[in-house]
């Protein structure tokens, strides 16, 4: 089973690998876990989170206690059904919470990406290969990273990645930039081809010889998802480690929708953030400027027809972004044409999602900076990362594209690409 991840952040090549601290959770229990029970356990860990967000991206510092707390309390476990051993709940309360991550630290968010895509797909597809290894790896805590990505010169997409048969098994050589969340993870998985073009993907732990992580993302913003190279050096895999990457023959070919639709949910705990941080300036920092006819600046009619708007603009992309894992959730259990239709209308319910959530995002974090003066660019208050990161989670897959796709739906009838981006 694999957990692919698509994106268009850009990092430089570093000779240094990392002495990572990949994310064990504790051992298995037998803990009955519960939507309500997790969201419970992990608030205290975002109030954390949160609290020291602005610390440690001045710090290149990477939340390893608390991204590991968050996995012993079984996040990822939140929308896969009971009876299979996980929470339950639906794919509102997996976005509800990747928001709520979001909005403490968007970094972190983007660092889980993977391993709440690995348990999407478990929750969402009975016929996932290798399905009951990977949900015992979630029951017990286990984070995954992943990518597709390369740079090889080729479109975006292709694979250079090699696979060749060894023995009674097979030898990776390659690869794969932008692997978000590789540094948490204790699973790695990606795609290589075969000499006859066959393209597998593949999922290995994280310490078998051969897999190196390195530190090298270097983009304006979400400095901190852990998203670097990890090469692959005459890697070995086993038979039941690999599967062909056919999605041809399913009935909903849109199985990118749920990983587009996290990174909009990503884009609204941003914007989230940026209310946070306005209230906050406002009611301790900031100061009426002269001809304010206010003696207090949360008195002041701009600043708050400003706080408004960024408080108009959270609620927009939160709204949409529930809206669509609605949609999304509608789609399992149909079959045949009828699943199509279906993953084909909420491919686009995304793509619209992901067009407000991103513009939400951007100017909420722009408008932060109008509730102050000059004292609110301060580098030490660090509230230039809210765009920055907004920024940056929106270079991932351009939103133009995304309208135009959903223009071409509504006036055409033409279904949306396959490409895991919509």
């Amino acid at each position: 089973m694999t957990a692919e991840l698509v994106g268009t952040e850009n990092a430089e090549d570093s000779e240094d690998t990392v002495a990572a601290e990949p994310v064990a959770a504790a051992p298995p229990t037998d803990i009955d876990y519960t939507v309500d029970g997790i969201r419970a356990a992990v608030s205290p860990i975002l109030q954390r989170l949160g609290a020291g967000a602005r610390a440690r991206e001045l710090a290149r510092d990477y939340a390893f206690e608390d991204v590991r707390a968050l996995a012993e309390q079984r996040i990822t476990l939140v929308g896969i059904a009971k009876e299979d051993g996980g929470a339950g709940g639906s794919l509102r309360d997996v976005t509800d919470l990747v928001l709520a991550i979001a909005r403490a630290d968007s970094s972190v968010a983007q660092a889980l990406r993977s391993s709440f895509l690995t348990a999407n797909q478990v929750a969402s597809r009975r016929d996932l290969p290798n399905r009951a290894l990977t949900l015992r790896r979630l029951r017990d805590g286990d984070l995954f990273a992943g990518s597709g990505n390369e740079r090889s010169g080729g479109a975006s997409g292709a694979v250079g990645t090699t696979i060749r048969r060894a023995g009674d098994g097979y030898v990776i050589n390659g690869a794969k930039y932008y692997s978000t969340g590789g540094l948490y993870a204790s699973w790695f998985s990606g795609s290589a081809k075969d000499e006859a073009g066959t393209v597998f993907g593949f999922t290995v732990p994280v310490d078998r010889e051969g897999v190196e992580r390195l530190d090298d993302f270097d983009a304006v913003g979400q400095r901190l998802t852990a998203s670097g190279t990890t090469r692959l050096v005459n890697v070995r895999v086993s038979e039941d480690e690999i599967t062909p990457r056919d999605n041809s023959r399913l009935d909903n070919p849109w199985l990118g929708s749920f990983a587009q639709l996290y990174l909009a949910a990503v884009e609204a705990g941003i914007a989230a953030a940026a209310l946070d941080d306005a209230i906050w300036f406002v009611r301790e920092k900031a100061r009426p400027i002269k001809h304010s006819t206010a003696d207090r600046s949360v008195e002041d009619p701009y600043v708050r027809e400003t706080v408004g708007e960024i408080a108009a603009r959270a609620q927009a992309a939160r709204s949409v972004v529930l809206l669509a894992a609605d949609v999304l959730q509608g789609v399992r259990g149909l079959t045949g044409p009828q699943a199509r239709a279906a993953g084909a209308e909420a491919a686009v319910t995304v793509a619209q999602t992901g067009v407000i959530a991103i513009e939400s995002a951007l100017r909420a974090a722009e408008l932060l900076f109008d509730v102050g003066g000059g004292s609110i660019t301060n580098r030490d208050l660090g509230f230039d990362r809210n765009w920055r990161n907004a920024r940056t989670v929106a270079n991932h897959n351009p939103r133009q594209w995304k309208a135009a796709v959903a223009g071409a739906y509504h006036l055409t009838g033409e279904d949306p690409p396959t490409t895991g981006l919509f």
